[in-house]
């Protein structure tokens, strides 16, 4: 097996960790006492911070508790620069709404931000963006707000996210920056499928995360990869409507953190537009991929289910049109099976100066219009071996 087995026991130890360490909170603070409105019109920002600063200064693990109702917030920073407390839970059993007004928060950067804070939890809730009118607003060219990301974690560590809903975030639903030891467990996310940049979880910079049992439809990726991540685990997820999952994009940038020790395992995909997608910029880097697994996906109606493109310009626009600097290496796809909604159910686009290689397929099966016969296979700059019965028909140079 490519990814050491040892990340994937840690990660789950840790969430066992964080399960019973957010249920021995003795402290429980309700936003309520501090002034907060579950009307869904007043203004609780100042509330959920004075909460907050109340549990920082506790000495001993602490519940900020949100009742039912709703509950309107601008954007916030919940910063850990001064909060001497590491066990933290946020319980929410209400909804938090974004202002109405997309340009309240529209050029934030982040609705939701928490930043250097250790040992912090989220259980239950949903977060309800109110994105709709940005996207309108995107979609019809006019020049509008860039938009927020809805809940952000940056430099933070040992933090837990559990049976949490995002409903129509901005840009992105979640991100996770900078970041050690994240857990995030029965995740909900929903956007309409034409919403634009609406990423369900983004994770960059970052190390030890998983995502657990989650079920996610959005406008853009489902889970997208970037820069610097490593040890991820993806288990037991839905994706769709989508992009699917991608790697990247990578290597816009010379000097760029690789990607590495990944696992994705036992996930369906239902009219995505990808399945499994690494993807990078045709220009020079120094960053990498290696290390990623593959196993057990099923796909349903992807329009490219397995597919390496490492001349990624999505607007057609300006392309950079030189050799992708990113070396894709060890890169093993498991049990694969399912449909593809075009006839080229497997494309390796590598690079030309730094071809892809010990690509491994194994077990896998897709199909188009319910015939494997129809399915095809695409190679360029492509080496790795192919093993079990595999279709379509594998295209890559072999490597022994």
């Amino acid at each position: 097996m490519i990814i050491n087995k040892k990340t994937q026991i840690s990660i789950t130890i840790t969430v066992a960790f964080f399960l019973i360490d957010s249920s021995s909170a003795t402290l429980s603070y309700n936003v309520k006492s501090f002034g907060a409105k579950s009307n869904g019109k007043s203004d609780c920002t100042k509330a959920f911070l004075s909460a907050w600063g109340a549990a920082c200064a506790a000495a001993q693990p602490a519940e900020i508790h949100v009742p039912a109702g709703r509950y309107r917030l601008r954007n916030v920073v919940f910063s850990g620069k001064s909060c001497k407390n590491t066990a933290i839970t946020i319980s929410i059993d209400g909804t938090l709404v974004a202002p109405s007004n997309y340009s309240v928060i529209g050029n934030s950067g982040s609705w939701l931000k928490f930043e250097r804070v250790t040992g912090v939890s989220i259980y239950g809730g949903t977060l309800d963006g109110r994105g709709a009118a940005l996207w309108a607003c995107k979609n019809s060219g006019h020049n509008c707000p860039k938009g927020a990301t809805t809940l952000a974690f940056y430099n933070s560590n040992n933090i837990s996210i559990n049976a949490l809903s995002s409903l129509n975030s901005q840009m992105f639903h979640i991100l996770i920056y900078g970041c050690h030891n994240v857990n995030l467990m029965n995740v909900k996310i929903s956007a309409d499928g034409n919403s634009p940049n609406t990423d369900g979880i983004h994770i960059e910079q970052s190390s030890a995360v998983a995502i657990l049992g989650s079920r996610i439809g959005t406008g853009d990726d489902c889970v997208s990869i970037g820069p610097g991540a490593s040890d991820l685990l993806i288990e037991n997820l839905f994706c769709g409507p989508g992009h699917g999952i991608s790697i990247g994009s990578l290597g816009w940038n010379l000097q760029e953190a690789g990607v590495q020790n990944v696992t994705i395992k036992t996930a369906t995909f239902r009219g995505t537009q990808n399945g499994l997608r690494i993807k990078t910029w045709a220009r020079p880097s120094n960053g990498f991929v290696k290390d990623v697994y593959f196993q057990h996906i099923v796909i349903d109606n992807a329009k490219y289910p397995i597919i390496i493109d490492q001349n990624y310009c999505p607007d057609h626009n300006n392309c950079p049109s030189q050799d992708s600097g990113v070396k894709i290496s060890n890169v093993r796809y498991e049990d694969v099976h399912g449909t593809s909604a075009t006839q080229i159910a497997v494309k390796f686009d590598c690079s030309k100066t730094n071809p892809c290689s010990e690509i491994t397929l194994d077990g896998v099966n897709l199909t188009f219009k319910d015939n494997p016969a129809n399915a095809t296979a695409s190679c360029e700059n492509a080496g790795g071996t192919a093993n079990d019965v595999v279709e379509p028909t594998s295209c890559l140079n072999e490597e022994r």
